[in-house]
């Protein structure tokens, strides 16, 4: 069986450092924003390019605390892709905002920079773009509009660890930009975790407050906050993985040009624009008898995912939000889309097995 994740062999080259590091913490007894924590917040802005990091409790509470840090009025506007995880999408309406989906680029699965600006309105204050799958998106293109309409643009790279777009590393160019550590993620912690990143003094300084009652001293809460925090344990697990990333996410690529080098035409692959490098969290492909492939695949031994099988404006959670509202672009994503095999302990072997099987379909 060629498994679609395994976390145990994944993590298995980094087992005695993760089992060295948690004998020291359990020793120490320090396990709430210590010396780790603070370590990894210093690696990860200097990785990211950025001057701050602030680990949180995970991605979905970056994004919350991202968009806090703004200071939105009620019921301002966010656009968002129609496309992603419904993660992106809460964390708007948890902020108190309202979510305005655009539709993505049929091929990329990013938002399409070309449909943003009809949707702006005097309530717009920010659009939130998602590196799908680790695919950056046109943050050129997308700085450029928000400076025409004075929008804030917080960046959503749950899955883009490592991703480039114009030399630059995903999470240096909005605003604000929220990070996932979730354990499947190209640097997954062994829990949940998350990390803010900014330039911005003030606002990485209000997120500290945020994600920490909304105290900087003890005792003292200037302002309403939540109780956030990356712990010691999953700052020092990342810390030691960080290391490592660009190998994990070398891998991936040289796996991800196995899949495009030698997979039939009858499969549509992920397209990169020019100047973008992916970072392959997930490599889809999309067919329209994708449940038909993806038993098949099954059927000889090779498991795979679906990221993600219904469009956010379909779940019930949203009826109320969307109601009718159509994104066939969303839809057609959502109804033919299919993830590939393609972890950090997966060989060159798995993957060609996979294609012959594929192939064969």
């Amino acid at each position: 069986m060629i498994e679609y994740e395994n976390l145990a062999k994944a993590n298995k080259p980094f087992r005695d450092d993760f089992q060295k590091i948690f004998g020291q913490i359990l020793v120490n007894g320090r396990f709430i924003l210590g010396e780790h924590v603070e370590r990894f917040e210093k690696e990860f802005a200097a990785y990211c390019g950025v001057k701050h990091c602030i680990g949180v409790a995970s991605g979905l509470d970056a994004l919350v605390l991202s968009l806090r840090s703004l200071n939105f009025p009620d019921d301002a506007e966010v656009i968002v892709p129609s496309n992603t995880y419904i993660a992106t999408i809460f964390a708007i309406l948890q902020a108190g905002l309202r979510p305005v989906l655009v539709e993505p680029d049929l091929s990329l699965y990013t938002i399409d920079p070309k449909k943003i600006e009809q949707y702006i309105t005097p309530a717009t204050k920010a659009i939130l773009p998602v590196h799908l799958y680790g695919n950056p998106c046109d943050m050129n293109a997308i700085l450029s509009i928000a400076d025409r309409h004075g929008l804030k643009v917080i960046e959503d790279c749950a899955q883009a660890h490592g991703a480039l777009h114009a030399g630059k590393s995903i999470g240096s160019f909005g605003h604000i930009n929220a990070f996932s550590f979730y354990p499947t993620k190209n640097l997954g912690a062994l829990g949940d975790g998350g990390a803010v990143v900014a330039n911005d003094d003030a606002l990485a300084a209000t997120v500290r407050r945020l994600r920490n009652y909304g105290s900087e001293k003890k005792n003292v809460h200037e302002i309403i906050g939540y109780n956030s925090r990356l712990d010691e344990m999953q700052a020092a697990f990342l810390s030691i993985k960080l290391a490592k990333l660009e190998s994990i996410v070398g891998h991936k690529r040289h796996l991800a040009r196995l899949y495009d080098d030698h997979l039939g035409n009858q499969f549509i692959r992920p397209a990169v624009s020019s100047g973008n490098v992916h970072a392959y969290h997930i490599y889809n492909v999309r067919h329209p008898e994708r449940d038909k492939l993806r038993d098949y695949l099954l059927r000889h031994d090779v498991k795979t995912e679906i990221h993600y099988p219904v469009p956010p404006h379909r779940q019930e959670a949203l009826r109320n939000l969307f109601g009718n509202c159509s994104f066939p672009i969303s839809e057609e994503i959502h109804r033919t889309t299919l993830s590939l095999p393609i972890s950090f302990f997966h060989t060159d072997e798995d993957v060609m097995n996979v294609i012959k099987i594929m192939n064969r379909f």
